[in-house]
C-alpha cells in the first residue's frame, strides 16, 4: 500500500509549517532543496512536488510569523478595543474574549477594573494594554456595553451554566466533554486521565463529534428517516454543534471527515480513508497557525495512526488467513496465528484491531504527550479499549442531558442518568492511573521532542506503506537512539540568565536559569492526592527547556511549598539540597527529606552568608540563621531569602517571609552594608504570596523593586495578594505582575537589560537612571 499523493502533500504541508514557525525556515529550505535535487536526478516527480510543498509551506509560515509581528505592533497601539466575551465579565475578575478587527487573530484577557457585561456581549475595552503571542492582556480594563451581542458564545455560556446546575461536582468533566470547556478541571482529575492515556477524553475532539453523529444517525433512522437523509440530517446538527462550542480545530476535522464520509455515499463514489483524512484536516490551508495548537497536532497524529492501525491489523488478519494449511513455527507467534485462523471475522479481529490501533496511536502521539504533560501512559491501549463502549454511550447521553437541562421535568432525570457511564469513564481512568508502572514519566528538552517527533512519523510511514516499511522502521529506531543521547550533548552559552516564577496554583515555585542553560530550583509547588506540582508543571517546564539542576532550595516545610519536591528529585536528580532545617516539619516535608536520602542527594542546612555560584550567577543566603529559628514556631518566619545577582542586576526571593523576619533582615542591613546591598533588588518575588502579614513599607523601601512578581493561585480562599499590598508596591514605581492572571512569569536579564514576558505581555524595563542608583 502508498499513502495517496493528497496525503503527503498534507503531512509535508504540516512539517513545513512547523519547521518555519519554529524558526528554521532558511536550513529546512537548504535541506529539502538538497532532497529535491535529488529526487530530480532520479526522475522521481513524487518526491521533487513534495519537497516544493515543504519549502513553500515553511516559507508560508515564516512570512507568517513576520506579519504576525507587524499586526502585534501596531495593535499594540490601540486606544479602545473590540472584544467579544466568552465569559461574563465584573470587577475584580479576569474575564476572556475574541479581539474584533485587525489584520491577525488575537485572543483577549482582561483584568477588569470597571464595568459588567455578559457572555457574548461586544465591549469597548480601555487600559493599560500590551501585545504578545497572538493574546492581548489589558490590566486596569474599563469596559463600556456597545449593544451588539453574539449568539454562539452567548449559548455556550448558558449550556455551561445548565451544566453547573445540573452535574454540580461533575460539572467541570461534563464542560470539557460537552463544551469544550476544560479550564476548571481539578489537576488531580486531569493527571489521572493524563496517566491511563485517557486525557484526550477531557476535550472535544474528533471521537466525541462522531459519537455524537452515529448517535444522531441512529436517533434519525428510528423515526424512519431514510438513510440518506438521515446522514445529511447529521451533518448538520454537528455543524451547528460545531459552531456552538466555538470551532475547535479537532472537532472541525471530525465535522469535515463526516461530511465528505456522507457525500461519497450519497454519491456512491468510494474513497481511500487516506485521501479523507487528508482533506478534512487540511485547515493549515485556510490559517496556517494552526498548526501550533495541541488539540489539533493530537487529532491529526491520532487519526492518522488509526487508519495506518487498521490497515496493519488486516495484514496480521489477512496473513493469519494465507497461513491456514501451512508447517506451523513453533511458539508464540504460531499460537498467535492459529488464534487468528480461529477468529474469522468475529470479536477476536476486531479485539485484535483495537489493540493495533491504539497501540500505535499511543506510540505516535506520545512526543507529543510527553511534551505537554511529562508522561506517557503504558497502559493507554488497554485503557482506551475499555473507555471505548463507556464513551459511546457517554457521550451522546450527556448530549441529551444538556439539550433538555432547561426543562424542570426530564432534565434532572437525563442528567442523572448520564452520570452512570460519566463513573463509569471515571472508574476506568482510577484503575489505569492506579496500575502499577502505568505511566513512564518523562521531560524531553525541545530537541528530544523534535527527534522523537521524526520517530513517530517514521512509525507512521511503517504502518501505512508496506513499500517503505523496513527503511521506515530504521529511521524510527535511529530517531530514538538520538533522542535518547540528547540530554549528553553539551551546551552553550547564551549570554542570557533567566527566572521563571511558575503558574503553580496557590504555591510558590521558582526557576533560575544560568546563561549556560543550569537551573537553580527554589520551591516546588503544592501536592494533592495522585500528583504534585512538581510532575505536572515544573520537571515538565525545565526539561522541555533542557539542562541540569544545579541545587534545589526549599525555603520552608510548608506543603505549599515543597509538595512537588520529590518529584524534582526524583526526575531531575538535583545535585544538592538546601533547607533552613525548621525543626517542625509537615509530613509532606518529612517525604521529601527521605526522598533526598534515597536519591543520594546532599542535604544542607543553610546559614547567612552561603553562595553559589553558577556560570556567572551569585547566589547569596540571607536568611535564616539557627539562633534566630530556634525561638520560633512558625516555618514561614524561617523562611530561606536569597539575594541573586546576574551582572547588574538583582533578584530578591523571600519565599513566604512575614513581618517579623523582615525587620530581622533589616536591623542585621543596618549594621552591614553587604547586606543592605543584597537586599536592594531589581525584581522582588513578593513574600507569602502577596499577604498583608509580609511587604512592610520599611522593607519595601530597603528593597526598592522595580517589579514585583506574585504566585498564587486564581481565586484562592485566603484573599492573597492584598490589595493594601499590591497598592503599596505600586506606589513605590514598582509594577506587580501575578501569576493568577498572567500564568507563568519569565524575567531574563542580560548586562543591566531585563526583558519581562507573562503571559501576553512582553517588554523591557526602563534602566537605572544612573550607576549610582545601583548597589
Amino acid at each position: 500500500m502508498r499513502v495517496p499523493l493528497v496525503t503527503a502533500a498534507f503531512l509535508c504541508l504540516c512539517a513545513g509549517l512547523l519547521a518555519g514557525f519554529a524558526g528554521a525556515a532558511w536550513p529546512v529550505v537548504a535541506l529539502v532543496g538538497a532532497v529535491a535535487g535529488l529526487a530530480l536526478w532520479k526522475r522521481d516527480a513524487r518526491a521533487g512536488a513534495l519537497s516544493l510543498v515543504v519549502v513553500a509551506a515553511a516559507m508560508t509560515a515564516r512570512d507568517v510569523r513576520r506579519r504576525d509581528a507587524a499586526c502585534h505592533a501596531a495593535a499594540a497601539k490601540r486606544g479602545v478595543w473590540a472584544v467579544v466575551l466568552d465569559e461574563r465579565a465584573e470587577p475584580r475578575a479576569v474575564a476572556r474574549g475574541a479581539v474584533r478587527g485587525g489584520a491577525c487573530p488575537l485572543r483577549a484577557t482582561l483584568v477588569v477594573r470597571q464595568g459588567t457585561a455578559d457572555a457574548g456581549e461586544v465591549v469597548a475595552v480601555r487600559g493599560d494594554a500590551s501585545v504578545a503571542g497572538g493574546r492581548v492582556l489589558v490590566r486596569d480594563a474599563r469596559l463600556a456595553r456597545t449593544g451588539e451581542r453574539h449568539v454562539l458564545p452567548a449559548l455556550r455560556a448558558r449550556a455551561g451554566v445548565l451544566i453547573d446546575r445540573r452535574f454540580g461536582d461533575d460539572a467541570p468533566l461534563v464542560r470539557a466533554l460537552v463544551i469544550a470547556d476544560a479550564g476548571g478541571i481539578d489537576p488531580e482529575v486531569r493527571d489521572r486521565y493524563a496517566a491511563s492515556g485517557l486525557v484526550h477524553a477531557l476535550s472535544v475532539s474528533g471521537l466525541h463529534v462522531a459519537l455524537v453523529a452515529e448517535a444522531l444517525v441512529l436517533l434519525l433512522r428510528a423515526a424512519r428517516a431514510s438513510p440518506r437523509v438521515a446522514s445529511l440530517g447529521a451533518v448538520g446538527a454537528v455543524a451547528l454543534y460545531v459552531a456552538l462550542i466555538g470551532c475547535p480545530a479537532p472537532a472541525v476535522r471530525a465535522g469535515g471527515m463526516l461530511a465528505l464520509d456522507a457525500a461519497a455515499r450519497a454519491l456512491q463514489r468510494p474513497t481511500s480513508p487516506w485521501a479523507v483524512f487528508a482533506v478534512a484536516a487540511a485547515l493549515p490551508l485556510v490559517d496556517p497557525r494552526v498548526v501550533l495548537e495541541l488539540g489539533y497536532q493530537l487529532s491529526v497524529a491520532g487519526m492518522a495512526a488509526l487508519v495506518a492501525g487498521r490497515v496493519v491489523a488486516r495484514e496480521l488478519v489477512r496473513r493469519a488467513a494465507d497461513a491456514d494449511g501451512q508447517p506451523q513455527r513453533p511458539g508464540m507467534i504460531a499460537r498467535a496465528e492459529a488464534w487468528l485462523r480461529r477468529a474469522g471475522d468475529g470479536p477476536r479481529v476486531t479485539l485484535l484491531r483495537e489493540l493495533v490501533v491504539g497501540t500505535l496511536a499511543t506510540a505516535v502521539t506520545a512526543p507529543l504527550v510527553a511534551w505537554h504533560f511529562g508522561q506517557v501512559s503504558l497502559v493507554g491501549p488497554l485503557a482506551n479499549l475499555a473507555a471505548a463502549p463507556v464513551l459511546a454511550l457517554l457521550q451522546p447521553a450527556l448530549f441529551l442531558a444538556v439539550v433538555v437541562a432547561p426543562l424542570d421535568g426530564i432534565g434532572p432525570f437525563v442528567a442523572g442518568a448520564a452520570r452512570v457511564p460519566l463513573a463509569a469513564l471515571d472508574a476506568v481512568a482510577r484503575a489505569g492511573a492506579g496500575t502499577p508502572g502505568a505511566v513512564w514519566h518523562v521531560a524531553p528538552s525541545g530537541g528530544e521532542s523534535w527527534l522523537a517527533g521524526m520517530g513517530a512519523l517514521a512509525l507512521l510511514v511503517a504502518g501505512a506503506s508496506v513499500r517503505h516499511r523496513r527503511r521506515a522502521l530504521r529511521l524510527a529506531g535511529g530517531a530514538l537512539v538520538a533522542a535518547t543521547w540528547a540530554p549528553l550533548w553539551p551546551g552553550r552559552d547564551r549570554g542570557v540568565a533567566e527566572l521563571h516564577v511558575l503558574d503553580v496554583g496557590q504555591g510558590d515555585a521558582v526557576a533560575l536559569r544560568t546563561r549556560r542553560g543550569r537551573w537553580l530550583v527554589v520551591d516546588a509547588g503544592r501536592a494533592w492526592r495522585g500528583g504534585d506540582a512538581g510532575a505536572r508543571t515544573v520537571v515538565p517546564w525545565l526539561r522541555a527547556r533542557g539542562g541540569v539542576v544545579a541545587a534545589l532550595v526549599l525555603t520552608h516545610p510548608h506543603a505549599d511549598h515543597v509538595g512537588g519536591a520529590a518529584s524534582v528529585l526524583a526526575r531531575l536528580h538535583p545535585a544538592r539540597v538546601w533547607d533552613p532545617g525548621f525543626v517542625l516539619g509537615s509530613p509532606v516535608y518529612q517525604e521529601v527529606l527521605r526522598a533526598a536520602r534515597g536519591a543520594g542527594v546532599p542535604w544542607r542546612r543553610v546559614a547567612p552568608g552561603d553562595s553559589l555560584v553558577l556560570d556567572g550567577m551569585v547566589v547569596t543566603v540571607l536568611a535564616p540563621d539557627s539562633a534566630w529559628t530556634a525561638s520560633l514556631d512558625d516555618p514561614n518566619l524561617a523562611s530561606v531569602v536569597l539575594s541573586v545577582r546576574v551582572g547588574r542586576v538583582r533578584f530578591l526571593l523571600v519565599g513566604d517571609a512575614e513581618a517579623p523576619e523582615e525587620r530581622w533582615l533589616l536591623a542585621r542591613a543596618a549594621h552591614d552594608p553587604a547586606v543592605a546591598a543584597a537586599l536592594r533588588a531589581d525584581v522582588l518575588k513578593v513574600g507569602h504570596h502577596g499577604s498583608a502579614t509580609s511587604s512592610t513599607p520599611e522593607f519595601l523601601a530597603a528593597v526598592r523593586p522595580r517589579l514585583a512578581l506574585v504566585s498564587v493561585g486564581a481565586g484562592n480562599t485566603y484573599g492573597h495578594p492584598s490589595a493594601h499590598v499590591v497598592r503599596r508596591l505600586q506606589d513605590m514605581g514598582a509594577r506587580v505582575l501575578r501569576t493568577d492572571q498572567l500564568g507563568t512569569i519569565v524575567v531574563r536579564a542580560r548586562g543591566d537589560a531585563i526583558t519581562v514576558q507573562a503571559g501576553a505581555e512582553r517588554w523591557e524595563l526602563p534602566t537605572r537612571e544612573s550607576e549610582s542608583e545601583l548597589p
